[in-house]
Parts: C-alpha cells; sequence; structure tokens
C-alpha cells in the first residue's frame, strides 16, 4: 500500500476522508443483515414444516418454493421485488425490499438445514409427548422446534454472516449501506479502488468479528451437550 501511494496510485489522504462516510454505513448493513436473518428464520421454519407434512399440496408448495428460490439468483429477486411487483400495486420501498428479498431467499437455503434439524429429535421424544396427552401443535411448539433450533443454530450463524456479505446487493436498488457510498463515492471522484477497498475492509472485519463470536457460541453449545 505504501509503494502504491509512493507512485501516486494511492491516495491516503483520500482513504482518511472518505473511510469515515462509508464506516457509517456499517450499521446498517448489520441491521439489514439482523432483521433479514429473523425473518428468514419464519420462512425456513414453514419451509421445513412444509416440507415434511403429509399433506401434497402443502409439501409440492413447500418444494417450490424451495427450488425456486435457489434456482434464481438473488439479484435477480431483489429486482423482482423492487421493479416487478408494482406491475401488480406491490410497491416496496428500497429497505423493505432489500430486506423481504434476503429472507426470503435465505428462508429457502435454510429451510433444509431446519427440516434435518426437526427430524434429528428423537423418535422418542414424540411418543412420550403424545402417550403424555400432548397435541401435535403443542409438541412440536415445546418439545420439536426448541431441540431443532438449538441444533441448526451453528448454521444460522453460517448463514448470517454470509448474509452480511451478500446484503451488499440491496445497494443496487439504491439502500445507502456500505458499497452504496463506496460505489457513489469512488465513481463520483475517480478514485473506486480507494472506496472498494474500503468498503470491503469492513466487510471482512465484520465478518470476522461475528465469526470470532459463532465459534465461541459453537464451543459453548458442544460443551453443554457433553455435560448433558
Amino acid at each position: 500500500m505504501a509503494a502504491l501511494a509512493a507512485a501516486g496510485k494511492v491516495d491516503l489522504a483520500f482513504i482518511r476522508a472518505q473511510a469515515p462516510i462509508i464506516l457509517a454505513a456499517a450499521p446498517l448493513t448489520i441491521f439489514i443483515s439482523i432483521v433479514s436473518i429473523s425473518i428468514a428464520v419464519v420462512f425456513a421454519v414453514l419451509g421445513s414444516l412444509g416440507r415434511i407434512s403429509r399433506s401434497a399440496p402443502i409439501y409440492a408448495l413447500a418444494t417450490l418454493y424451495v427450488s425456486l428460490v435457489r434456482g434464481t439468483p438473488l439479484i435477480v429477486q431483489i429486482l423482482f421485488v423492487y421493479l416487478a411487483l408494482p406491475q401488480f400495486g406491490i410497491v416496496l420501498p428500497a429497505l423493505q425490499t432489500g430486506i423481504l428479498a434476503l429472507a426470503f431467499n435465505y428462508g429457502a437455503y435454510m429451510t433444509e438445514i431446519f427440516r434435518a434439524g426437526i427430524q434429528a429429535v428423537p423418535r422418542g421424544q414424540l411418543d412420550a409427548a403424545h402417550a403424555l396427552g400432548m397435541t401435535d401443535r403443542d409438541t412440536l411448539r415445546r418439545i420439536v422446534l426448541p431441540q431443532a433450533l438449538r441444533i441448526v443454530t451453528p448454521a444460522i450463524g453460517n448463514e448470517f454472516i454470509a448474509m452480511i456479505k451478500d446484503s451488499a446487493l440491496v445497494s443496487i436498488v439504491g439502500v445507502q449501506e456500505m458499497l452504496f457510498f463506496a460505489r457513489i463515492i469512488g465513481s463520483q471522484k475517480f478514485r473506486s479502488f480507494e472506496t472498494f477497498m474500503i468498503a470491503a475492509l469492513v466487510y471482512w472485519i465484520l465478518t470476522m468479528t461475528f465469526s470470532f463470536f459463532q465459534e465461541a457460541l459453537e464451543r459453548r453449545l458442544a460443551e453443554s451437550d457433553r455435560r448433558i
């Protein structure tokens, strides 16, 4: 970097001046990711229940959801929500569009994760719950889902870290997160190398930070399982 600066290829003063502007958008990136992953969990739970349903229409709908979303690019889904749905009178602001598209996309990918988590709950616990007179709904809510959520928590952490990076795609519809400012400032000042380098560094720091916390959570869950 010092060599590039000495050669006049990189403007360190420009980086120092513009970095705070791009960095100031990091909280919005984190907000988008947290809200999106929370909604995605709801989609994933519903999708996984549909995938194990004995009802043919429900199973078919859940399967179509997973296949359609996983078979199309996320950027197409974002643009579809933002540009195509208004033809049918459904107009969403840019931020809500980004959150909905991210949640809908990641919900499909996490559907199979939740399905595996639900099916990993021992069958004997379900039989015991039924023997105690619990309904299927109560068994699902009080026995199955809490254990399944614990099983899939590490996988949710991985998806959240991936979502932090994919959240950059919402800038294409005008959401003013980090990549938006990096692209705008870089193009205006003809210094895209510097601005994209700043954004890349911040994304890297965010992913490394959340990866650290995820690994700590996994170790804690593993220690808890051993005590059990």
